[in-house]
């Protein structure tokens, strides 16, 4: 088949459509697993095992279970127990939830790589436990876990196209559209398959850009 530059130009107007909403999931989803995975690491390091066993249990669950499989059940079956969410929102509440089960980890290996010293310099200074952790123990953690962290981000982009399972029209829906419409394959999966790696190539070099910064 020939290349139809006609069927790009007017591929167009819906490539920057499905874009939006690819960012918009991919920001979103980003926010919420890093809250979460914080949240979640936070709360396996306290003392309590009966605080650490329910939250070991839920994020183990999320895991271990494709994402895909958690698209359709926050789509489909929490309407029937009445929390009723927009398609799109729920795709961000599925991918944030899903990858702030990474996230936890990352955030865990960044927390034991900050050296004993440090939890005994504020111990020995008597600060508050939150002091500790929002002015000694985090700030050195975060900065150690933001390549890791920064993957994650990638990986959540790649993943944004499930989100065509529940009726989100973000890029690859759009080019899925447009195809059935026209007959036109090639040219809108190739703008979407360049775009993702362009996409994918400056998300890298703005994460490395701040992992400099942070090292500094």
């Amino acid at each position: 088949m020939n290349w139809d530059w006609s069927a790009v130009s007017d591929f167009m107007p819906h490539f920057w459509d499905g874009l939006l909403i690819t960012l918009e999931a991919l920001a979103l989803g980003s926010l919420i697993s890093f809250a979460l995975g914080l949240l979640w690491a936070l709360l396996m390091r306290t003392p309590t095992r009966w605080v650490r066993w329910p939250v070991g249990v839920v994020t183990e669950f999320v895991r271990d279970t494709p994402l895909l499989v958690q698209l359709f059940f926050l789509f489909y079956v929490l309407p029937e127990w009445g929390v009723t969410m927009s398609a799109l929102t729920t795709g961000v509440v599925a991918i944030g939830l899903h990858y702030s089960t990474y996230t936890m980890q990352v955030y865990r290996a960044g927390i034991e790589a900050v050296p004993v010293g440090q939890w005994e310099a504020a111990t020995a200074l008597s600060l508050p436990v939150r002091r500790t952790w929002t002015a000694v123990i985090l700030p050195q953690a975060v900065r150690r876990v933001v390549p890791a962290l920064g993957n994650y981000v990638i990986a959540m982009l790649k993943d944004t196209p499930m989100l065509m399972v529940i009726t989100v029209l973000e890029m690859l829906g759009q080019a899925r559209l447009f195809s059935q419409q026209t007959f036109r394959f090639t040219e809108p999966l190739t703008v979407i398959g360049v775009a993702f790696v362009v996409v994918s190539y400056l998300a890298s070099l703005l994460l490395r850009t701040l992992e400099r910064r942070l090292v500094r």
